[in-house]
């Protein structure tokens, strides 16, 4: 009976870490009001990295060029690309004069690595705001330039975005997808709103150069392929620097993997670059994860030995009801509300797929930028 007492106790715990993350932390970003900010015209520099992506490149950038913003340079970034990208990318220079091409070649020292050809562009580029997307992306609309920059002031010099992913019909992964990218934003935003930034998305991200600069760069983490977003504002962001922009205009869209194998390999890209995190975030992701998988294998262990039932069905109850209402206002706020109806399916998936991924990552490296 004390081991059943003990399991029982746990579990109370387990609810109540569960619970402060939620109303407390997330509830930040859930019951966060849109404010609208005035325009502020700022120059900008559109940073896009594109390696084998000629196709996507012709669907994506028309939205990219017809953004409805007075002063802004689009800074192409061929990454040593084997197909037609380079050609598209010249195409396109030719009919836009605000149009920049920064052409990679393979550097045996950063071979692979994304974040020297970011770096590159970066040089490039003429103006001090910096905003950054992917060439499988699109802005949901054409006051994606406006949103963003908006959010800039003499004290914000990075703003994070939200990046979508297309919904597909009829489609259990997809939902799995954007579920996983609603959660994490929900995470990156309200740890923002609390003081303690620690991770922005490359598909919908702004900062000024002078950030970069001033933080030598990717230099401290140059030689981990990954992580050329999330590093980085790991590493430079603060509570005084930094601020979020997440009106419905001012998402991006991008094409969502239509494969579980295809989705777990880029997973595997994002997860691993988290053990470089700072020892506060790590923690701080670690007990949210932590109690999710706990609260569930002790939510199911006490219904199944029938201990105390009445009391484990109203926490867990009280657990998804919590959960509804803070994911549900996010989700609303973000276009996501069609996944709640799967909340706890999706929920223990993508648990199991997060177990298994850290799992996989510790046996072998995944694999990186193309």
């Amino acid at each position: 009976m004390a081991v059943l007492d003990l399991l029982f106790y746990t579990f109370i715990v387990v609810v109540s870490i569960q619970v402060f993350y939620y109303i407390f932390i997330f509830g930040r970003f859930a019951f966060l009001k849109v404010h609208e900010q005035p325009s502020k015209n700022l120059p900008v520099s559109i940073i896009i990295c594109a390696k084998n992506e000629a196709e996507n490149l012709q669907v994506f950038l028309p939205s990219i060029i017809s953004q409805d913003y007075q002063n802004f340079e689009i800074v192409l970034i061929n990454d040593a690309s084997k197909d037609k990208t380079l050609k598209v990318i010249n195409e396109f220079k030719a009919s836009h004069q605000n149009i920049k091409v920064v052409d990679v070649i393979s550097n045996e020292a950063f071979w692979g690595n994304k974040k020297y050809a970011l770096t590159l562009g970066i040089k490039a580029s003429s103006h001090d705001t910096l905003i950054f997307t992917d060439a499988d992306c699109k802005p949901v609309s054409n006051q994606w330039l406006k949103e963003m920059t908006a959010h800039f002031d003499t004290h914000k010099s990075i703003v994070l975005g939200y990046g979508t992913y297309a919904k597909v019909k009829n489609s259990f992964l997809n939902k799995l997808i954007r579920y996983e990218t609603l959660i994490t934003a929900i995470q990156y935003f309200s740890f923002a709103k609390i003081g303690i930034p620690y991770m922005g998305v490359g598909r919908n991200l702004a900062y000024t150069k002078k950030e970069f600069f001033d933080a030598n760069g990717f230099i401290t983490h140059m030689k981990v392929r990954s992580g050329d977003d999330d590093l980085f504002i790991n590493q430079v962001a603060n509570s005084t620097n930094t601020t979020i922009c997440f009106s419905p205009n001012s998402f991006t869209e991008s094409l969502p993997k239509t494969t579980y194998k295809s989705w777990f390999t880029q997973k595997r890209r994002h997860v691993s670059t988290a053990k470089y995190y700072k020892g506060i975030h790590k923690f701080l992701l670690a007990l949210i994860y932590i109690s999710k998988i706990l609260f569930w294998i002790l939510a199911v262990l006490l219904l199944l030995i029938s201990f105390k039932t009445l009391a484990v069905i109203a926490l867990i109850l009280f657990m998804l009801l919590i959960q509804y209402i803070i994911v549900g206002c996010s989700s609303k706020k973000l276009g996501e509300t069609d996944v709640l109806i799967l909340l706890p399916i999706l929920e223990i998936f993508l648990i199991v797929a997060q177990l298994t991924i850290f799992i996989k990552n510790l046996i072998s490296k995944p694999n990186h930028w193309k």
